[in-house]
């Protein structure tokens, strides 16, 4: 692999790891009524992502969709069969109960992540009906066509899920 190559994905992980950080700087600034502050962080995620973009593009990492369906599905199995449980382990040992929390969350909510790439893939280009989801804000799990009365994986009321479109 080329140092170029090596350093695209250093960046491309880097501006992505940015992005998420400051819209969660952004819901913070938000909750201490720092509107402008909130919107700053906002303006910078956004760059970060326009960034993180190019430097996927640049490594040629969107291809078709049946093959980007074919990636996440990889990348869900690798979280689910090495990456969580691995995490969860760690925590367990270590006693730390908001690390071991979100590791478990996450990790059944890349269960169903890893289930709803290999039915999109399935019914790749057959006809079939257009649905929004709907994702959980205490843990991220994500639901077909409306959100559950009460989250499965954290037990959230349905007004903590966001419809995604």
């Amino acid at each position: 692999m080329s140092k170029t190559l090596d350093d695209l994905k250093a960046a491309f992980a880097g501006e992505s790891q940015a992005n998420r950080t400051y819209l969660a700087f952004a819901k913070q600034a938000d909750k201490e009524g720092h509107a402008q502050v909130a919107k700053l962080f906002r303006a910078a995620a956004a760059a970060e992502t326009v960034h993180a973009h190019n430097h996927l593009n640049a490594m040629a990492g969107v291809a078709t969709t049946k093959e980007n369906l074919e990636a996440a599905i990889s990348g869900e199995s690798h979280e689910v069969l090495e990456m969580y449980p691995a995490m969860i382990q760690h925590a367990e040992a270590e006693g730390h109960k908001k690390g071991l929390n979100s590791f478990k969350w996450a990790w059944e909510v890349e269960k169903t992540h890893e289930a709803m790439y290999r039915k999109a893939k399935a019914n790749l280009g057959k006809a079939g009906e257009t649905f929004d989801y709907y994702v959980c804000q205490v843990c991220g799990h994500t639901h077909e066509k409306g959100a559950p009365d009460k989250c499965p994986v954290c037990g959230a009321p349905a007004a903590r899920f966001d419809r995604v479109n």
